[in-house]
């Protein structure tokens, strides 16, 4: 079969190796959801009058046993057909004649790669928010575990104030649970069936654009034809902005557990088992990846930069540029589903030592609250900051439970607060869960079973 667009002549060899890429080889992730919105719009067009009842079904039938291929690995992309458009729409040509080819009738490439887009970009969003939220559950596990377990403060990396191992562990599942309200609003913008736009404007034909959305479970249909193209590589670059706020906090955190766990401190003892060793050195064992997800959140970063940068200057209407955009965007939200779930096997699996912790507690960490004891009993604090200061071996008499019980504000170390970050989890969770219940209902009705949009890593 030829290319989608292929009509009296042939691409100069060198100039398809330029614009296809490796298309043939990314698009592989996108299989299962360009047949499942084939599907879709294979009943839109049916329903339009284009081709009759029983084609539907037939392209139906065949496009589900495409769909299982993909999900099985074992459909092929033919290099010389470009991308997994034209092989999907070869196998149906080849399958069912005449039938396979007005599977194209009231489409274009455009929006039949945006629709692809928007499902994968919707199912890797809740499969982010699941991992996240396993994560967020770890850390408050932990730390309504070490909830009292001393740790010094540190600021400047210099011991500050007297801390806790649980007040670390919940700052960091709080930071997450923000990353992932940005998740919704990236979910919420990939929601829209983009379906019927075709090449930006629009097609002569009574396509049933509110019809196409509820087959696919999508939220809503996004109206403006040309906006739905215009919205390529933007709503890529949000959900990298999203993806990339969950590898900030990841990066933060991993750079914390390397500073722990040094021989010279031994907070916590990283397992075994997630760390490498070194090909000279027989004691080493590295902490490769958590070094690997703060290199990762500046490559997620970056990815993102990129799609920004392609379409910053970019025309209305449909450009080839977009066609650079779906490799960051595939590779940046595989990185954070797959960081994620290293952080919480990190998490689950890591030992705790409260001994170095409470070793680390220097008489020193107790100026500011010495300070403050003398604030309470009438000077001002500018005069007890500097007698303090000038007498710090006075802290001695200072003890690390005196001082937490005396810090009860919420979300202070002697009060985490810890139902707050757990509502507020379940608060996103419930949500975004109804919303997948629906959409996986409604494409499972279309399919007549389930398809895993997003491949298994």
């Amino acid at each position: 079969m030829a290319k989608l667009w292929e009509k009296d002549y042939s691409l100069d060899r060198l100039v398809e190796r330029f614009t296809v890429g490796n298309d043939t080889q990314l698009d592989r992730s996108l299989l299962v959801a360009d047949c499942v919105a084939s599907m879709a719009h294979a009943r839109t067009i049916e329903r339009a009058g284009v081709i009759g009842a029983d084609d539907a079904d037939r392209l139906l039938a065949e496009l589900v046993e495409i769909a299982d291929e993909a999900e099985r690995g074992v459909f092929e992309i033919p290099a010389e057909l470009e991308d997994g458009h034209t092989a999907i729409e070869a196998r149906l040509t080849d399958r069912l004649g005449d039938t396979g080819k007005r599977i194209h009738t009231g489409r274009s490439r455009n929006d039949q790669v945006i629709a692809a887009l928007r499902l994968y970009g919707r199912s890797a969003l809740w499969e982010i928010q699941d991992a996240a939220a396993e994560l967020v559950s770890a850390l408050l596990e932990c730390a309504e575990t070490h909830e009292r377990t001393p740790m010094p403060g540190r600021t400047h990396l210099q011991i500050a104030m007297p801390s806790t191992f649980g007040l670390w562990a919940a700052s960091v599942a709080e930071a997450l649970i923000d990353d992932l309200e940005l998740t919704v609003a990236a979910r919420r913008l990939c929601d829209r069936s983009p379906l019927g736009a075709a090449a930006s404007y629009g097609v002569p034909l009574p396509l049933d654009r509110e019809y196409t959305a509820g087959l696919l479970g999508f939220e809503r249909t996004q109206n403006n034809v040309l906006a739905v193209n215009n919205s390529r590589g933007k709503l890529e670059a949000v959900v990298l902005d999203a993806a990339e706020a969950v590898m900030l906090t990841l990066s933060k955190f991993a750079t914390d557990l390397m500073l722990f766990s040094l021989p010279e401190l031994g907070y916590v003892e990283l397992p075994q088992e997630l760390c490498s060793g070194s090909s000279i050195m027989p004691q080493k064992k590295n902490p490769d990846a958590l070094e690997l997800l703060r290199a990762r959140a500046a490559t997620v970063g970056g990815w993102a930069t990129a799609v920004r940068s392609i379409i910053r200057a970019l025309p209305s209407g449909y450009n080839r540029d977009f066609q650079d955009t779906k490799e960051p965007f595939l590779r940046g939200v595989e990185t954070c589903l797959l960081s994620l779930r290293v952080a919480e096997r990190t998490v689950s699996r890591m030992t705790v030592n409260r001994d170095a912790l409470e070793r680390g507690l220097q008489p020193e960490i107790y100026a500011t609250d010495a300070a403050l004891a003398r604030v309470r009993d009438g000077e001002s604090f500018r005069d007890a900051y500097r007698y303090v200061g000038t007498h710090l071996s006075e802290l001695e008499e200072y003890s690390f439970d005196d001082v937490i019980s005396q810090r009860t504000s919420i979300g202070s170390p002697g009060n985490l607060n810890l139902s707050e970050p757990q509502a507020a989890l379940a608060a996103v969770l419930s949500g975004e869960r109804l919303r997948r219940a629906e959409a996986a209902a409604a494409i499972r009705h279309l399919t007549g079973r389930e398809f895993r949009i997003v491949p298994e890593r």
